[in-house]
């Protein structure tokens, strides 16, 4: 057997292939694109929660059954007595209902990504050249289509059985609007408490014990006057009870300036208060 020499290689240096230059060596040749920036990484991911909704479209049955559900109920059971008639109570009831509703259905964000750290999802978003927040804040876009659809079929239903906005349909779009505003706010309540609990029940339970108080001691269902003036002083300060106020005055044809600026206010403050200790809990997982 013979060794090839240094002088053999060399001679046979100009008859070796050539370095293939196919559609791989491009590709690593080509300058990587930028890294998405917050704004489209959060759309994105809000996305991807829309997405949700279309493989599994029975998750739709908290913002559909429940509305209608709760409009009929409270109508007719307590219209007589409180207003006279349904159709005249309808008139006061439905947009409180409308914002209870919709707080209610903001809970199911904090369930969302609590099912995401649970299946170790959240784990590997981390990893993404992205914009860390966006995949808390791509779960919120996502459910503003949840509070539109609920309202959407609050006001059906309602026009339905007598409710008749004297604002017209200005009046309704910009009160449903700004209680879209409240609910993506109020939001980041749900969303600390699917990062501080261990599961899904615990969310829910947690939720529920800040909401249901809020919008029952609210002028949601009475007017406040009614009311024992201690109680009184509670519901007035109440942060469901400017929302409820400046979507009931929009709705009506009136101009609610006060309540419209206390539930920008509020939602501006939930934003910062619990938007911060969300992203504090986030950063620790």
């Amino acid at each position: 057997m013979t060794t090839a020499t240094p002088g053999d290689l060399a001679g046979r240096k100009d008859e070796l292939p050539p370095v293939s230059t196919g559609p791989l060596m491009e590709l690593l040749s080509m300058e990587r694109p930028p890294p998405p920036g917050p704004l489209s990484a959060s759309l994105a991911f809000g996305w991807r929660s829309m997405l949700k909704i279309k493989h599994i479209p029975e998750q739709l049955a908290d913002v559909t059954v429940l509305p209608v559900m709760l409009v009929l109920m409270f109508t007719y059971l307590f219209g007589g007595a409180l207003a006279g008639s349904p159709r005249e109570y309808i008139q006061y009831l439905l947009p409180g209902v409308l914002v209870m509703s919709v707080v209610m259905t903001t809970m199911y964000t904090g369930i969302a990504i609590n099912n995401d750290i649970d299946k170790g999802v959240l784990d590997r978003f981390r990893m993404l050249p992205v914009w860390q927040p966006s995949t808390l804040v791509g779960h919120l876009l996502g459910d503003v289509l949840r509070y539109s659809i609920a309202s959407s079929v609050m006001l059906v239903a309602g026009l339905l059985i007598g409710f008749r906005p004297e604002g017209g349909v200005p009046g309704v779009v910009m009160g449903v609007l700004l209680l879209i505003v409240f609910a993506f706010a109020f939001s980041w309540v749900g969303t600390m408490f699917g990062l501080l609990v261990r599961d899904e029940r615990t969310v829910i339970g947690a939720s529920m014990t800040v909401i249901f108080p809020l919008n029952f001691l609210s002028d949601i269902f009475v007017d406040p006057q009614t009311m024992p003036g201690w109680l009184q002083k509670l519901v007035h300060n109440n942060p469901i009870t400017h929302v409820a106020s400046a979507v009931r005055g929009l709705m009506e044809g009136r101009s609610p300036g006060t309540d419209v600026l206390w539930t920008l206010g509020w939602s501006i403050a939930l934003v910062v208060v619990f938007g911060s200790l969300t992203m504090k809990l986030y950063q620790r997982k």
